[in-house]
């Protein structure tokens, strides 16, 4: 009986091993024929046929095989009825691909080139969001921040209706608020350095450029979620400066940080 046994899960290995070897021929057979079906349409002289085969990549998702097809036919298609709607998939597969610089530019070209088409509003959207996502960490140059600001306020300007307008509103508050946090690195370094007036070849002190810098970050962005701290830190340094100050100069700046301590008491009483 157990060599009889034995045989048996012998043959029941056997069948399942061979299923499996039907099914991976079986799989790569579908690839190859997806591929050389990709590959036909690349090498296809109908254009409108390539432009369905490119729409339909497009539905499936498949960006990277859409956006092929499509960059070749798009000045083509320039003339013709499809040419706004095959400019606008194009910029749609970068976006998708997660190229950003690449979908502003094509986004833009949209817009412009259609400024009363179908999917004007979608492009200036898509257009804004691009650049908002190429906003850099807070801690590098902030140009492109300042233009994705730019461009979805003029979103919210030419639509300020939109269904989008809350979404749009709270890019640009995340965006300012990481200008905001850039001033307040920057505030917080002249308070640390302090005492320290190597920086200081024109005059002045640390202290002193930190409550200007702070003082200017709240003017510009008075919504900021780092409001708190940049009171504070505006607080420690009217205080750090009359500690350090002549004689002549204490009695006034005392009376300042005193200033500070009211004004932050009253804005923010339940801080910790």
């Amino acid at each position: 009986m157990p060599c009889v046994d034995y045989l048996l899960t012998l043959h029941r290995i056997w069948i399942v091993m061979n299923k499996h070897l039907v099914i991976i021929p079986l799989t790569a057979a579908l690839l190859l024929v997806s591929c050389n079906s990709y590959n036909n349409v690349l090498k296809a002289d109908d254009y409108d046929y390539r432009y369905e085969a490119a729409k339909e990549y497009y539905t499936a998702g498949q960006y990277v095989r859409a956006y092929q097809l499509l960059e070749d036919m798009v000045l083509l298609m320039k003339a013709t009825d499809k040419g706004e709607e095959s400019l606008y998939m194009l910029s749609m597969c970068y976006y998708n691909m997660k190229d950003y610089e690449t979908a502003g530019m094509y986004f833009e070209r949209y817009y412009k080139s259609y400024p009363k088409g179908t999917y004007t509003e979608l492009a200036r959207y898509y257009a804004g969001k691009s650049a908002y996502r190429q906003s850099p960490d807070s801690r590098l140059d902030q140009t492109s921040t300042i233009a994705a600001i730019n461009r979805l306020k003029e979103y919210l300007d030419i639509y300020p209706n939109s269904e989008r307008r809350e979404e749009v509103t709270d890019m640009i508050y995340q965006l300012q608020d990481k200008l905001a946090f850039k001033e307040y690195e920057a505030a917080k370094l002249y308070y640390n350095l302090g005492s320290y007036s190597g920086n200081c070849i024109f005059g002045g002190n640390n202290y002193e450029a930190s409550i200007i810098t702070a003082e200017n970050t709240l003017k510009l962005y008075p919504y900021t979620q780092y409001r708190e701290e940049i009171i504070m830190l505006m607080l420690r340094a009217h205080y750090q400066l009359a500690l350090n100050s002549v004689e002549s100069k204490a009695e006034e700046r005392y009376r300042q940080t005193i200033d500070e301590y009211f004004g932050f008491k009253s804005e923010v009483p339940e801080s910790r």
